[in-house]
């Protein structure tokens, strides 16, 4: 593979697809060429799946349900998207990827975290992430936000605050496990402070 994969992480509410807009724009006005996708989603396939997965149903899904689900749609988005991209050498940027599962189904639902990463290495070929932005608010200033946004949430937003903080700690775990590709970024910082951190990691690594 030529090319780069930077991916973005956070618990919901971050700001994460704030600071996407943000990196887009510059590597726009830069005019460096990119690829931008989200998970799950991407495809035609994807995007059912993450209705799916987002939206509230009569039936209770069950954790495993769920973990498959977002890998299969994580398959169908590398297969179709992101490998065929990163052969022709293009910079892709991936709103979530494979640590999403790893931190919401194998920290926050506690699936065991073998049969994670197994399945994460199986629907991606393996193909890792080169840079992983994570950008990390605190369980209250999540709450905040969410009060403020007063927004109907999608079924993965609504879970409980129990839930959650065990998201954190296992996003907080994986980036001590590989701290030469995740970047933690303190998300209450302001929008252009944060802005400005990602861009100048993004070109040191381009």
């Amino acid at each position: 593979m030529t090319g780069n994969l930077i991916t973005f992480e956070g618990l919901d509410f971050c700001g994460k697809s704030v600071q996407i807009e943000q990196l887009i724009t510059k590597l726009q006005t830069s005019q460096i060429p990119y690829v931008l996708l989200r998970e799950p989603g991407g495809t035609i396939i994807s995007e059912k799946i993450r209705d799916a997965l987002l939206l509230k149903q009569e039936e209770t899904m069950s954790p495993i349900t769920e973990f498959l689900l977002f890998s299969a749609a994580r398959a169908q988005v590398t297969r179709k998207k992101i490998i065929p991209a990163l052969q022709k050498g293009s910079l892709v940027i991936c709103d979530r990827y494979y640590d999403s599962s790893t931190a919401y189904q194998g920290f926050g639902r506690e699936i065991d975290l073998q049969i994670i990463n197994q399945i994460n290495n199986f629907a991606t070929e393996k193909i890792n992430p080169n840079l992983t932005f994570f950008i990390d608010i605190d369980l209250d200033e999540m709450e905040l936000r969410k009060k403020k946004l007063n927004n109907e949430l999608d079924r993965m937003e609504d879970q409980t605050k129990d839930f959650f903080l065990k998201v954190r700690n296992g996003y907080l775990t994986i980036a001590r496990q590989e701290p030469e590709r995740f970047c933690v970024i303190d998300g209450t910082r302001t929008i252009h402070f944060i802005a400005e951190k990602i861009w100048n990691r993004v070109k040191e690594f381009l």
